[in-house]
């Protein structure tokens, strides 16, 4: 049964029709082609009469949008993706495309020290890929997983969509032009069916020491012109559990999270399933990597012997292209130059992030005691 139309809305929709007669009676065309014309006035009209999209992962991803998490390798990607699909299960039906880990490898990040399983809300569906059907695909393979993916969302009526990960759909992921063909697609098919999609990305290896930004994705440039909104992972340098979140592309909403104020949470073990644990918001300059003087020149010297030039060396370490020079200088002199490494102001990450609010409705039901904290620097699970 259609819903009910406020007084507000059946006003909007009487001049939507009156300003649709007038763009006829002025001699302007309705479609062209793909382009459909509306004067401003009918398009403000129509749009108030549709609902506002709800947020799907708070001021992240919102309903109706394509969003897109990236990270370094190893980070904690899937294990956020899993949450953020958890917690919207609760309300609708979700698909987790798990292209990423075997069933065995997921079954342990959600299982117990004493081997109970983490109970996942019923409205969640994994689904994985078996690569020996492949073999007799008639059709390009993106095509054919392209296709699949619309064929499960349809027959389950699934509106939620999260790709774990995206470089199964697009091998060269690092040309824009292959990138953005894809997220096209993806487009078309939330265009078609009203689906929310969050794909899963990888950023190739980066500098610690600078602010995660949109360039540090492979094919960027291409890719940001169509998504609708995006968030990163960054490793946070004071913890090897500690990780922050941080917005990147904003449409429904004003930034919340940016570089002022990221999300920083730990990565912990919550009874039988390893989560993301909000600790507060921070500034990002306090997660960053300080490099010393003598790694910074290893790794100047490093990348000359590879054989980049000054610029990329100089883009690579995050100084200038002059800095590089003195640097690779100084290597070959051994005279060491005068001058430190700028220090912090004395105070430690947790005692800051005690005096700012924790930001939990984001993760909607997923509080809940720490029994174990992961210590490794690498994979935290």
């Amino acid at each position: 049964m259609p819903e009910q139309l406020t007084p507000g809305q059946k006003l909007a929709s009487i001049g939507a029709e009156l300003q649709k007669a007038e763009q006829t009676n002025a001699g302007v065309p309705q479609t062209v082609g793909m382009l459909s014309i509306k004067s401003v006035n009918q398009a403000l009209s129509e749009a108030s009469m549709q609902k506002n999209p709800i947020q799907l992962y708070g001021e992240f991803w919102f309903e109706g949008e394509i969003c897109c998490l990236f990270a370094d390798s190893n980070v904690g990607k899937s294990i956020l993706a899993v949450q953020i699909a958890a917690d919207i299960a609760r309300t609708q039906k979700v698909l987790y495309f798990d292209f990423e880990l075997s069933e065995k490898q997921f079954q342990l990040r959600c299982t117990g020290s004493d081997g109970s399983l983490h109970r996942f809300p019923s409205n969640l569906y994994r689904v994985d890929m078996d690569l020996s059907l492949s073999a007799n695909l008639t059709e390009p393979f993106e095509d054919a997983l392209i296709k699949n993916i619309e064929q499960v969302a349809v027959a389950a009526e699934a509106k939620v969509l999260i790709i774990d990960n995206i470089s199964i759909l697009c091998m060269q992921m690092e040309k824009g032009e292959d990138a953005a063909i894809l997220v096209q697609r993806l487009r078309a098919l939330k265009n078609k069916y009203g689906f929310s999609i969050l794909i899963i990305a990888h950023t190739p290896k980066r500098n610690m020491s600078m602010p995660i930004t949109q360039n540090d994705l492979a094919g960027s440039k291409k890719l940001f012109n169509f998504i609708d909104s995006s968030f990163a992972i960054g490793k946070s340098a004071q913890a090897g559990n500690m990780r922050y979140i941080k917005q990147i592309k904003v449409r429904n909403c004003e930034t919340r999270y940016g570089s002022d104020n990221v999300m920083v949470c730990n990565i912990e073990k919550v009874e039988a399933m390893v989560q993301f644990v909000p600790q507060g918001t921070d500034l990002e300059s306090r997660h960053l990597r300080i490099y010393n003087r003598e790694e910074q020149m290893d790794e100047v010297r490093q990348l000359s012997d590879e054989g980049l030039s000054l610029r990329q060396i100089a883009d690579k370490v995050g100084i200038s292209k002059s800095q590089v020079d003195r640097l690779l200088k100084q290597s070959k002199s051994g005279v060491p130059e005068t001058g430190g490494t700028p220090g912090t102001d004395g105070t430690t990450v947790q005692d800051q992030l005690s005096q700012v609010s924790q930001p939990s409705h984001v993760f909607g039901g997923t509080a809940g005691k720490s029994t174990s904290s992961e210590q490794g620097d690498d994979e935290p699970f």
